[in-house]
């Protein structure tokens, strides 16, 4: 009677809203729920969730609390107290569920989920956890609560604090902040904890940080892939806990990463390029934007670069060529000369004469962007993406013509589609062949999204291991890398792990973005972006600096460009 009373209290507790301790008994479940020790409704900026207290039968574990949810393809599902067991032995626990709850903890529903946690040494917690169903399963969360509150580095980067907002955190989805899936938490009275997913295939891993007064309730979620809908799934491994320093964690994290996706050193890649390693500035040499509207066509980008040969060798420098298709995205993938800019004789003249003095040339494609208004969409129409729930993905979050809307006219193409990734193959080896440029641009080739029709890092990877062996030494570059991406590309746009470098620029360089402002008129060119304040280069920065040239930066700024050029120059990296 005196247990009965027990737990009747924590879950009336529970239901107010009361964070509640954890239980003496090593093996009795805490009767918690969704909105136990935090904030509801939320103080600052809130997430969706569900609008009632969701069971959340949890287990202490090494000073946290650890419960688990499945999501299926039409619902989700709790863990059943009634048919769950605690193991415990030494510095592991064995979470053994052996039925589901649905709607709530009103119904019941057959089904297995094992949990594995072990503390190591140092205090820190992992684990895996398996699901199995009579259907298909598509994610699994673990909860945890007693995560440290504190300013947030979300895949490396800068700190920053959110305050009271609840927050949702996603690896690899290009908007989801996470470029790796480790957030690291700065504690307000010193030190760091880790949040992070020690993958080994590239898989969706979402973190959701729900505030309280003291702490978070954290959400760690793996997501089955899209394409290989199973009714067993097992999770990657997880990893919570503290260090003294921001290196303490970051430092094993990339060392996993590395030998997870096989990522050469820099030092020694076999695919950089001598030239590359001889590389001191880069110049964007604008071509046309969506409209039309041509900011250098090949003859002015000739005259551009036989002036920065008075200023630098060409050697040293490589020329990035956005736009060089003419009407930027909606030509793609037709990836021909454009007749308004020069057509096939002004840009092979361009390439030609910029290799006799010197320089090296790369070209734009898109990893994933196809105008489905042009006649040749239906050879690859079976590569558009979807998300993992079947629903269409457009490209359509960009202002094209400017009616202040997102155009959806090109939808998310998937290279891990044969049509699609051999479609792109053969233009692109079409270009090197016909034209002879020394390097690709894939734009976009930190796009990734769980669809149910292949894996797009792995088509990302064939889509370069074949264009390696038909055009050896050529360089792959790429626009916003994810971590496995390293493997592929050693140059990127876009550097990333601020707080810790050595986990990128072990491994690939990188140069600034096509957007970024040219000198003068801080105009970003093709891009959708408009205009910004330009930034100069800097002698001390770390990626390879980068000048861009809109339509005027040539003709009224040219001396702005000149100490651009002076300050690359004389930049040391060590």
């Amino acid at each position: 009677m005196q247990r009965r009373a027990h737990l009747f209290l924590l879950a009336t507790l529970g239901w107010l809203g009361v964070f509640v301790e954890p239980a003496r008994a090593q093996n009795e479940l805490l009767p918690l729920t969704s909105l136990d020790g935090v904030y509801t409704p939320a103080k600052g900026k809130g997430e969706m969730k569900f609008s009632f207290a969701w069971p959340e039968p949890s287990a202490e574990f090494a000073g946290f609390q650890f419960s688990f949810r499945v999501q299926t393809f039409e619902n989700a599902y709790a863990i059943d107290p009634a048919r769950t067991r605690l193991e415990r032995s030494g510095d592991r626990l064995r979470y053994v569920c052996q039925g589901f709850t649905w709607a709530g903890g009103q119904e019941k529903a057959a089904g297995e989920l094992t949990a594995e946690l072990q503390r190591n040494p140092d205090g820190s917690v992992k684990w895996r956890v398996s699901a199995q169903m009579n259907q298909p399963i598509k994610s699994i969360s673990t909860v945890v609560r007693g995560i440290p509150r504190g300013e947030l580095s979300l895949a490396g980067s800068n700190f920053m604090d959110p305050h009271d907002d609840e927050n949702t955190f996603e690896y690899p989805q290009l908007f989801g902040q996470l470029s790796t899936p480790l957030i690291v938490i700065k504690k307000p009275q010193g030190g760091f904890f880790e949040l992070s997913a020690r993958q080994t295939e590239v898989r969706p891993a979402r973190f959701y940080l729900q505030p309280g007064p003291d702490s978070y309730r954290a959400e760690l979620i793996y997501e089955q892939a899209g394409w290989d809908r199973r009714k067993r799934v097992q999770s990657c491994l997880w990893r919570i806990g503290a260090a003294p320093t921001y290196e303490a964690i970051a430092k094993p994290f990339f060392a996993h990463v590395s030998q997870a996706y096989r990522i050469p050193a820099y030092a020694t890649r076999p695919d950089v390029p001598a030239w590359l390693r001889d590389t001191k500035l880069v110049v964007a040499l604008h071509g046309a934007h969506w409209t039309g509207f041509i900011f250098n066509d090949y003859a002015k980008q000739l005259s551009i670069l036989r002036w920065i040969a008075t200023q630098i060798d060409p050697k040293n420098v490589l020329v990035f060529l956005p736009g060089w298709d003419g009407r930027y995205y909606w030509n793609y993938p037709l990836y021909q000369t454009d007749p308004r800019m020069g057509g096939d004789k002004g840009f092979r003249q361009l390439i030609n004469e910029g290799h006799k003095l010197g320089f090296h040339f790369s070209a734009m494609f898109g990893t994933n962007s196809a105008n489905r208004e042009l006649p040749v969409f239906k050879k690859f129409a079976d590569a558009i993406t979807q998300h993992t729930d079947g629903d269409n993905w457009d490209l359509n979050w960009v202002d094209w013509d400017n009616d202040r809307h997102g155009d959806g006219w090109m939808p998310v193409m998937n290279v891990g589609v044969a049509s699609w990734r051999n479609y792109l193959r053969d233009r692109i080896d079409k270009v090197i062949k016909d034209y002879h440029v020394d390097s690709y641009f894939m734009d976009i080739a930190g796009l990734w999204e769980n669809n149910p029709k292949a894996d797009m890092y792995v088509g990302t990877q064939q889509l370069v291991t074949d264009l390696a062996r038909r055009h050896p030494g050529v360089l792959p570059i790429a626009e916003m890398h994810y971590d496995a991406l390293m493997s592929v590309f050693p140059l990127t746009q876009v550097p990333r792990y601020a707080q810790y470098p050595a986990g990128f620029y072990t491994y690939v360089d990188s140069y600034n973005h096509l957007s970024t402002p040219a000198p003068g008129s801080g105009s970003t060119g093709v891009h959708e972006y408009g205009f910004s304040k330009p930034r100069p280069v800097s002698a001390s920065q770390r990626p390879i600096p980068t000048i861009t040239f809109a339509d005027d930066t040539f003709d009224k700024y040219r001396e702005q460009v000149a100490q651009d050029i002076q300050a690359a120059k004389a930049r040391k990296v060590e």
